[in-house]
């Protein structure tokens, strides 16, 4: 892969690859939604596993579920609206964005208000607001 799924001007060796390989380089929340957008793109659910809150992370199930449904979609591009917080020396903060995908021939919108965290001194994603 040549572009990352969350910014197609960057290459994803230079962007997400750096965070899926390793968590910690994550140092704001917003790398952190953004390398879960990408982790989405690329059905990576051990990563997204990895990048949950681990008191709220998915059951095994749930999991093999969320594969199954980023499989099914085409996924298209991501807009970060606005971020409060999460930099690198907060321990909480919130993302805004929509992230637009094609589903059944339908092009879907998820707009969402995410929290994160810090755990083990590295981003997490805590859940949704609202």
């Amino acid at each position: 892969m040549k572009n990352c799924p969350c910014n197609p001007k960057k290459e994803y060796k230079d962007c997400c690859a750096i965070i899926h390989k390793d968590i910690s380089q994550a140092t704001t929340a917003e790398q952190m939604m953004r390398s879960r957008y990408s982790a989405f793109v690329l059905s990576d659910v051990a990563y997204l596993q990895r990048s949950h809150l681990s008191s709220l992370r998915p059951n095994k199930q749930q999991a093999k579920d969320l594969e199954k449904w980023t499989k099914s979609v085409n996924w298209i591009k991501l807009n970060v609206i606005n971020t409060t917080d999460g930099l690198e020396n907060d321990t909480t903060g919130t993302v805004e964005f929509k992230a637009f995908y094609l589903q059944k021939g339908k092009v879907q919108v998820l707009h969402e208000v995410s929290r994160f965290c810090k755990e083990n001194d590295h981003w997490v994603y805590q859940d949704q607001i609202g």
